[in-house]
């Protein structure tokens, strides 16, 4: 995947867009750089990249229009990565459109790791693959509706067997917690926070071996829940 992908960056400063630059080629990507919204949007449409890096923060206009305007007629994975850790910001983000967010200052490895698991969701589609390892211990089979944890079968209540598969179908990538709630409890229920609370509670107790300290089930704060698979 890596050898052939190439990655839209736009980002307009000029230091940022040359340390991820240089990151990016280092682990065989081709980069298209842009410096402004607009000139990101003609190179998306242009290029057709396999993946946007986008900073909220551009000097035309910000970067929720690029999402917007790139979701009128492409799926291509779009990761923002904006100086801004606020909450709605991030929950926006991803509500518009986009599949992952990461909060500058990052670390390459991560930013590299997130791009992996956004190229491969991408590649096979959210729904294709019928089987997801979570690390070692734990395999979801989507087909046989199964649920092994170190070998031995897991009970699932139909809700939390719903919750689970919503996350494991769009694993390593971050779901809000509106996007939950309605993929699992249907519209309407986009503020029933504690019905998605106790959920999750429950599936840790279920696949964590620490639930209090969870390595796969993640919480993205303020925003939503992660499943970690890498």
């Amino acid at each position: 995947m890596t050898e052939s992908a190439t990655v839209l960056l736009v980002e307009d400063e000029r230091q940022m867009r040359k340390l991820v630059t240089i990151s990016l080629k280092a682990n065989d990507y081709d980069v298209i750089e842009a410096e402004t919204a607009e000139e990101g949007v003609r190179q998306a449409a242009a290029y057709t990249p396999d993946l946007v890096l986008l900073d909220l923060g551009l000097p035309d206009v910000d970067g929720f229009s690029v999402i917007k305007r790139i979701r009128e007629w492409s799926t291509m994975p779009i990761i923002v990565i904006s100086a801004s850790g606020q909450e709605e910001q991030k929950v926006r983000a991803l509500d518009e459109g986009a599949d992952d967010y990461l909060t500058k200052p990052f670390g390459a490895a991560e930013l590299m790791a997130r791009i992996r698991v956004a190229l491969r969701h991408n590649a096979r589609g959210p729904d294709s693959s019928s089987v997801v390892h979570i690390g070692d211990e734990t395999e979801i089979d989507l087909v046989k509706r199964l649920v092994r944890v170190r070998g031995a079968e897991v009970h699932f209540t139909p809700i939390e067997y719903k919750l689970l598969t919503v996350l494991a179908k769009h694993a390593g990538m971050v779901m809000t917690h509106r996007h939950l709630l309605e993929q699992v409890w249907g519209p309407g229920n986009a503020h029933q926070m504690q019905y998605l609370r106790v959920y999750m509670t429950q599936l840790r107790h279920k696949l964590e071996s620490n639930p209090a300290r969870p390595r796969y089930l993640l919480t993205e704060p303020g925003v939503g829940y992660r499943l970690k698979i890498e």
